[in-house]
């Protein structure tokens, strides 16, 4: 299986804590966070990476090179800033397949990847969204879908603090629907794409249980650092 990684991020929310350095080597019990996110793509099988890099991304490929234990690692580089979409965009050029598992480099989301690919295989669809259920989902914006999973509608983040699905920040995308035109340039996978396209594209949500956490705020990121203690893929 071959995976996306979006690891371009700035990282300023966290820029009091954690400065100088891409959001995804911010360092949790000394360790970048992206070699916790790596152990757990080993532990399911991924055995190609691309990252999708941007700001300091020396700092990325001196420290991890072309491979991270058995993980093959390529790198797309933006030369400006392109946007989570166009970041993936970029690094589907590198995929060999006909779609990837993509992620982002800051957040960590236990799911059985296999099952996420054999369901979004099923369904045909070209893009699955693997979705977490939170008692908040205030600070992601929920998503909605119906008895069949294919995603009916997203809600702005910030709205309301009820219960429900959130993006988890795990998808496949099919290449070929990347590929139009129309996600040339700069983009954000989440507003341009999903939100855009979901009443007429094939797009559907994979509900998984997992533990889930975003370092993107300093509250997680201190979380992290007693959470991952514990962690031993």
């Amino acid at each position: 299986m071959e995976a996306i990684v979006l690891a371009g991020g700035f990282g300023t929310r966290l820029q009091k804590m954690v400065s100088d350095v891409p959001k995804s080597m911010a360092l949790i019990n000394q360790r970048p966070f992206l070699e916790y996110l790596f152990d757990y793509l080993v532990l399911q099988g991924v055995t190609s990476i691309v990252l999708s890099v941007g700001y300091k991304h020396e700092m990325i490929s001196g420290h991890f090179g072309e491979q991270y234990k058995t993980l093959s690692i390529q790198y797309a580089i933006e030369t400006e800033p392109l946007g989570t979409g166009g970041g993936i965009r970029l690094a589907l050029w590198k995929i060999n397949g006909l779609r990837a598992l993509v992620m982002n480099g800051d957040s960590l989301f236990k799911l059985d990847y296999k099952a996420l690919m054999e369901f979004h295989l099923k369904k045909k669809a070209d893009a699955t969204l693997a979705l977490r259920k939170l008692k908040d989902t205030g600070r992601y914006g929920r998503v909605s879908v119906n008895r069949s999973r294919r995603i009916t509608g997203f809600e702005e983040k910030g709205l309301s603090a009820a219960p429900g699905y959130i993006n988890g920040g795990v998808y496949i995308v099919e290449k070929y629907f990347l590929m139009e035109p129309e996600f040339r340039g700069r983009f954000s996978m989440e507003k341009d794409c999903f939100e855009q396209y979901y009443p007429a594209a094939n797009f559907f949500g994979f509900p998984a249980e997992g533990y889930f956490l975003d370092i993107g705020i300093p509250e997680d990121y201190l979380k992290a650092q007693h959470e991952f203690a514990s962690f031993t893929d």
